[in-house]
């Protein structure tokens, strides 16, 4: 009898996910028909009892979205210290002994999709917005930034909270008004982590000759300022190549493959959201 293995993706709301749409593109790629992967509609409250219910003999890992990046770390046995770095997991790994040890691969997937495109290190950087995906982006800059990292927000509340995180990373943390925002475009590279339309009026501000863009968002895709940044000739980066890069990272540490199929699962992707 074949073994089946689980893997699924929680949140609230889950319905959009891409993340059902690359894993079993990779299952297929590879010729893992064992595999399985779901969507489940999880919040926080429901979270402990939907975990504690898995039989782990059958599950491999999960991967978590918003609200469950935070809520998760106190049902976990150990925790990588690149996920305590930011104080967020969206992925967990049933490990041989029973036990669930969270990661974040946001952090290595920006890193990895940035060094894709040709930007290895830049001598500074700028956040747009200061959420989870903000504090994602400030470890990845501290991979790749070499001078300082500019965040621009909305409140003196986030403003401190990027600052404490700026300070644990060893970043040279700056924070500025998010109504200047306009001003990050300037720098040789920008990551966007804001809902959709946020920074649609920064597309009209634009410097004459921009930075690159890391804009996290991918449906719909482009946003008026990606747009405005690639009719500038600058490169740009979408939310699928941050999608892609994670979840391939997720892929290995789930089914043990040391070199995920990459291109398989991100012309799924592609191919999902054209169908949209």
């Amino acid at each position: 009898m074949t073994t089946v293995h689980r893997a699924a993706v929680l949140g609230s709301p889950i319905a959009h996910s891409l993340s059902p749409t690359l894993h079993r593109a990779g299952y297929a790629a590879l010729g893992l028909g064992e595999w399985r992967y779901d969507r489940f509609e999880v919040d926080e409250a429901g979270l402990p009892a939907f975990v504690a219910g898995l039989d782990r003999a059958e599950w491999a890992g999960l991967s978590l979205t918003m609200p469950l990046k935070r809520a998760i770390l106190p049902l976990l046995d150990a925790v990588t210290d690149t996920a305590r770095s930011v104080d967020a997991v969206n992925t967990v790994v049933f490990t041989p002994e029973g036990g669930l040890r969270g990661d974040n691969t946001d952090v290595p997937g920006l890193v990895n999709a940035l060094r894709e495109r040709g930007v290895e290190r830049v001598a500074e950087a700028a956040v747009l917005g200061a959420g989870a995906t903000a504090s994602s982006a400030l470890a990845a800059l501290a991979v790749v930034c070499e001078g300082p990292v500019t965040v621009y927000v909305r409140s003196a509340e986030r403003a401190a909270e990027m600052r404490g995180l700026g300070e644990r990373l060893g970043l040279e943390l700056r924070v500025a008004a998010w109504e200047r925002g306009a001003e990050a475009l300037a720098g040789p590279l920008t990551v966007s982590t804001t809902p959709v339309g946020a920074t649609d009026g920064f597309a009209a501000e634009l410097p004459a000759a921009p930075g690159a863009l890391f804009d996290v968002l991918y449906h719909p895709w482009p946003t008026a300022l990606a747009a405005a940044v690639a009719r500038a000739g600058a490169p740009v980066l979408g939310g699928l190549d941050l999608l892609v890069h994670q979840a391939v990272l997720q892929f290995e540490q789930f089914t043990g493959v040391a070199a995920g199929p990459l291109a398989a699962m991100r012309a799924a992707g592609e191919a999902a959201l054209a169908a949209e």
